[in-house]
């Protein structure tokens, strides 16, 4: 990790540059550093924050989409942020839209990345086992296309997080609350410039979700990443960082009229 993380109260953040705010929220088993690709590109231009969720921080009775939902608007108040572009992988994505449709006027654009919320594979197929690191190494190269963007740093992470059994029961909780909160029937009301970004040999949330993300949302676009699987922001970060460029340019916010 290479940006500077801000501890203030219960959040820990990073906070780099300054203009527009793009608000980046990391997956299930995520961390910041996943937004590197992305940090490196835009905070010359942005405003790029990043809040560590705390999914292994809930108590296992209340862990669940809520909580995480609840943490994010009480991360927002507290930065005094309301007007921003929202950007999610994974489990993040899923967050994302609960909170676009709840605070539709706070979100400018919305950026979908793997996204769950329609269908995902959960840890590719299985809840994580404790005590086993060839198994969460499997799992995690599972992530990716290339196996080899899985580093020992990160497979190190996940198998420390997975060998705590309160950890483990809040990533179950989480994992089960996110299947339950099927988003199909809700994602027509969301009419905020989208964009969704998909590897196209995606294990975990496949390409056709992507499809169907882009068949419930009316102002989206969807795109493809070859040899890319579930979290193209790291396994092609200047491509993705490409697509996310244009987009912005091309739904450009308005400034407004000056006063006379």
């Amino acid at each position: 990790m290479k940006y500077q993380v801000h501890e203030e109260g219960e959040f820990r953040y990073i906070d780099e540059g300054q203009g527009e705010t793009l608000l980046l929220l990391h997956g299930l088993f995520g961390a910041l550093s996943n937004w590197d690709g992305v940090i490196d590109g835009f905070s010359s231009r942005y405003r790029v924050i990043i809040p560590v969720l705390p999914i292994y921080e809930l108590p296992p009775r209340k862990a669940g989409l809520e909580a995480l939902l609840d943490f994010l608007e009480k991360f927002l108040v507290f930065k005094e942020l309301s007007s921003f572009n929202l950007l999610g992988n994974s489990l993040g994505g899923h967050i994302g839209l609960l909170y676009t449709l709840k605070h539709p006027e706070n979100v400018q654009r919305l950026i979908l990345t793997g996204s769950s919320g329609l269908f995902e594979n959960s840890m590719g197929g299985s809840f994580p086992k404790r005590g086993s690191y060839s198994y969460i190494a499997e799992r995690v190269a599972y992530t990716f296309y290339d196996p080899k963007v899985a580093t020992k740093e990160l497979i190190d992470e996940v198998f420390e997080t997975t060998s705590s059994i309160a950890k483990c029961m809040s990533i179950v909780g989480i994992a089960k609350s996110a299947q339950r909160h099927n988003l199909a029937k809700e994602l027509y009301r969301i009419d905020v410039p989208t964009l969704l970004v998909w590897g196209l040999n995606d294990t975990i949330t496949p390409p056709y979700v992507g499809h169907e993300f882009k068949r419930l949302i009316k102002n989206s676009e969807l795109h493809f990443i070859d040899k890319c699987c579930h979290a193209p922001m790291m396994e092609h970060p200047g491509k993705f960082n490409v697509i996310l460029e244009q987009f912005l340019a091309k739904n450009a916010l308005l400034e407004p009229a000056p006063i006379h």
